[in-house]
């Protein structure tokens, strides 16, 4: 069915850069288009905010910076996660009725929602083995924001988009290997809601922040507490208990229903009360998560993902936030007009639960699915006025016995009574969570013992010889073009080159490689690790960063810790699903080139030339670090030379030399041995290759 062009622009050229050829999707705050980026002939999602176009001419100064700011902190979350949607580029636009209207590009994403695949089974459970699957990715993107006390607040179906290979529902059906989870929405909910405390809507009703069938009981009513990290905990757990089970979690028709729901402390929506047994100790962790209180639940998603791994055998993601968050009686708060809005607590009250715009980004069905019932609406719903608030109110307060208030007492007044109270013990002991050791993006590595090289591998990889290391911090991720774009645009760097270069390079060679340099696609490649870079340029671009190349030994130990094992992640062979390596893809490839290559393994990684940062979790290192092998070889801080048999205390390898330490090994490696940490090779320093990147470290922070 077609969606009408409710704005008009579909034939407009937006921003003199984007050409608008469809409307994929409308809902009650936005209208999503299709639209190809002129100059490079790719297609992107343009999220249109309607509502906001009722703003008055004062408003909309303080609506545009509330909108950049949110912007911005989707840029900074989407660039250090595969798994959250790419923002591009954010502005307004003045529609052919005069209309003025905020708008944002993102990524375009070839795929369905979560939403849309129960949809297609309605009431087929899951495997286990698929949820898992299908919230293990969006545990680890929702940890980038847990970390700075950031809550995403509207987690449900519709918001988590799955591209590749996509799973089916089944009780015995297995995960595609091939499958990318994306988060939709992050950061936009705020606009949305400021515009609302400031007074208007397109109705005069009063906006709610959360699809209310997937919300917590501190949605539903401020008496229970503030909305935060343990917020989303409690919808990650509502999905997983539907997918294994087929059902309804939460059972209601409509808003006081459904809040009623959430709330009840005879039927909390674990997998055994929707009729799956998978266990006491996974039905104790899903108990925790769906708790009334927000302070009985896990603070945020990696302790909930932890745990439940755990309840099912699995060891821990070690790339998972270990260290606790703020308690739920603390609550984060994003500042209006402040940039450092994040670091910020302030007390419940004046918490605003973010106001989700509703759409995903998709090229099947329309992006915003009419609703077939209230019960699987991917809207947040507009109450009409002050009586249906009311009516709220006076339900949660004769629901009070059910559930304390955040310090724990049962409420004996009117809603507004409570928080009240509350507001003063909140402010009254607000303390900042401690500072990490390093920065977001950044793993902590403790330090320590280990055996640096092998005795069975290539002759420069002998003798093995103890190394003890300092803690050091070191990049999650290989650091991507629009890292690098970023630097280069404010002068900081020098622009990475478009063409490929190093000694005694052939004209083939440089035809052939020319064009994966990934910056001649910023946008396209955006998330790519940066590559045809020299090692100066590495080093410029760290320094400007406030951080440094990692020395060859802080990048082994990094790369498998003290234990020895084969490979980052244990001692498995490598194949598809754990690098990006020479595959199938890769074979194909060098057959259209003309270019000889040899597979590491007969699979299909999905990827002819680079991937995303962060596109094989399990492949995580020891530390948490991803693509520490594969994908493209990286600059270390080494002169290349060999090694002593003498123990040493953070070595920094020869004070001069011909050639820089690489290590891991790229997209187009051959044999297992190159992806072994130890395994070493080098490149002059004005090495600018199409298989070459970086990251960075740092020291870690005294406190």
């Amino acid at each position: 069915m077609a969606v009408e062009d409710s704005l008009g622009l579909i034939g407009t050229t937006i921003d003199d850069k984007y050409v608008v050829e469809q409307v994929v999707g409308e809902g009650g705050f936005a209208v999503v288009y299709r639209a190809q980026h002129k100059l490079w002939q790719k297609p992107v999602a343009i999220k249109c905010f309607k509502t906001l176009a009722d703003a008055s001419p004062g408003m909309r100064q303080k609506l545009l910076e509330d909108f950049v700011q949110e912007g911005a902190l989707l840029t900074e979350l989407s660039a250090r996660s595969a798994g959250i949607v790419q923002a591009r580029d954010i502005g307004t636009l003045t529609t052919r009725d005069g209309a003025w209207v905020p708008f944002m590009v993102l990524e375009w994403l070839e795929g369905k929602t979560l939403e849309d695949l129960i949809n297609e089974a309605p009431g087929h459970p899951w495997s286990v083995e698929t949820a898992m699957a299908i919230l293990e990715p969006l545990a680890m993107a929702l940890d980038l924001a847990h970390r700075r006390n950031i809550a995403h607040r509207d987690i449900k179906p519709a918001n988590i988009f799955i591209v590749g290979a996509l799973p089916s529902a089944g009780a015995d059906a297995s995960p595609p290997t091939e499958m990318l989870v994306k988060v939709l929405d992050f950061g936009i909910a705020k606009v949305v809601q400021s515009a609302a405390d400031q007074g208007f809507t397109k109705t005069g009703g009063q906006v709610s922040s959360f699809t209310p069938a997937y919300g917590a009981p501190e949605q539903f009513s401020r008496s229970r507490g503030a909305t935060g990290p343990w917020t989303d905990v409690y919808a990650m757990a509502l999905i997983f208990s539907e997918l294994v089970s087929g059902k309804i979690a939460l059972e209601g028709d409509d808003f006081i229903q459904l809040g009623m729901a959430t709330a009840d402390e005879t039927r909390r929506p674990t997998p055994r009360e929707l009729g799956v047994e998978l266990g006491d100790d996974v039905e104790a962790v899903m108990r925790k998560a769906l708790a009334i209180k927000p302070q009985e639940r896990y603070a945020s998603a990696s302790e909930l993902w932890n745990a439940l791994r755990a309840a099912f055998g699995q060891a821990p993601l070690r790339s998972l936030r270990t260290t606790p968050l703020e308690p739920p009686s603390r609550v984060p708060q994003t500042l209006r007009g402040s940039s450092r809005a994040y670091d910020k607590t302030e007390a419940a009250p004046s918490d605003r639960e973010a106001a989700k715009a509703a759409g995903s980004v998709t090229t099947g069905p329309a992006v915003e699915v009419p609703p077939t019932s209230a019960r699987r609406s991917p809207l947040p719903f507009v109450l009409g006025g002050a009586g249906v608030l009311a009516a709220i109110a006076a339900a949660f307060f004769v629901l009070g016995s059910k559930g304390g208030a955040p310090d724990g007492k049962e409420p004996t007044a009117p809603a507004a009574q409570p928080v009240a109270s509350f507001t003063a013990a909140a402010a009254a002991s607000a303390a900042p969570a401690p500072k990490p050791n390093c920065p977001d993006g950044m793993a902590e590595i403790p330090g320590g013992k280990f055996f640096m090289g092998s005795d069975t591998g290539e002759p420069n990889e002998k003798p093995a010889h103890n190394v003890t290391l300092a803690p050091f911090c070191i990049d999650l991720h290989e650091v991507t073009v629009a890292d690098y774009k970023a630097c280069s645009d404010k002068g900081e760097c020098k622009r990475a080159w478009a063409v490929v270069d190093w000694p005694d390079i052939e004209d083939r060679q440089k035809r052939i490689y020319t064009p994966l340099c990934n910056i001649n696609d910023p946008e396209g490649r955006a998330q790519h690790p940066v590559n045809c870079v020299d090692w100066q340029m590495a080093v410029t671009f760290c320094e400007a960063q406030k951080k440094r190349l990692p020395t060859e030994a802080e990048w082994e130990f990094a790369a498998r810790g003290p234990d020895g094992r084969v490979y980052p992640w244990g001692d498995e062979a490598p194949d598809e699903t754990r690098l990006n390596a020479c595959g199938a893809e890769c074979m194909a490839w060098g057959k259209k080139a003309g270019e000889q290559v040899k597979a590491m393994y007969k699979g299909d990684d999905k990827f002819a030339h680079t991937a995303p940062v962060g596109s094989f979790p399990k492949g995580a290192s020891r530390y948490g670090l991803l693509d520490v092998v594969g994908n493209v070889w990286e600059w270390t801080a080494d002169w290349d030379g060999d090694y002593a048999a003498a123990a040493q205390l953070d070595p920094k390898g020869p004070s001069k030399g011909d050639d820089r330490i690489v290590r891991g090994g790229a997209w187009n490696g051959a044999f297992p041995s190159w992806v072994r940490p130890s395994f070493r090779y080098s490149f002059p320093p004005e090495t600018r290759s199409h298989a070459v990147g970086f990251r960075c470290a740092k020291e870690q922070a005294k406190r």
